[in-house]
């Protein structure tokens, strides 16, 4: 289960880097992409809880889900502005991208 959590997040990250290109560019993301992308993040998110109840995790998991969920919450800022047709700040883009490729680290780390 560990393993599909970090492959269904490098995936969502792919479409993250995607997503950032766009706004840094100073366009709007696709909408699909970006329901895409938080779908899957959240099912990497759900798939982590549930590796964390079963107790059967290191604390790297731990941290490594904490980092996501942060990640998280900023992809829901950056989606309130998709919503009312702003484009997001980049420095938001650029620090939610940050805590996601630390947070994915951390789980990759625990395979080394």
């Amino acid at each position: 289960m560990f393993n599909t959590a970090l492959i269904v997040f490098a995936i969502a990250a792919v479409g993250g880097l995607i997503l950032a290109a766009h706004v840094l560019r100073g366009k709007f993301a696709p909408w699909a992409l970006s329901v895409l992308h938080a779908l899957l993040g959240a099912a990497g998110l759900v798939l982590l809880i549930v590796l964390l109840l079963q107790g059967a995790t290191t604390q790297r998991v731990l941290a490594g889900f904490v980092l996501l969920l942060v990640a998280a919450l900023g992809g829901f800022f950056l989606a309130s502005f998709h919503l009312r047709r702003k484009l997001p700040p980049k420095a938001v883009v650029l620090v939610h991208a940050s805590v996601a490729v630390i947070g994915f680290l951390t789980l990759l780390s625990v395979l080394m």
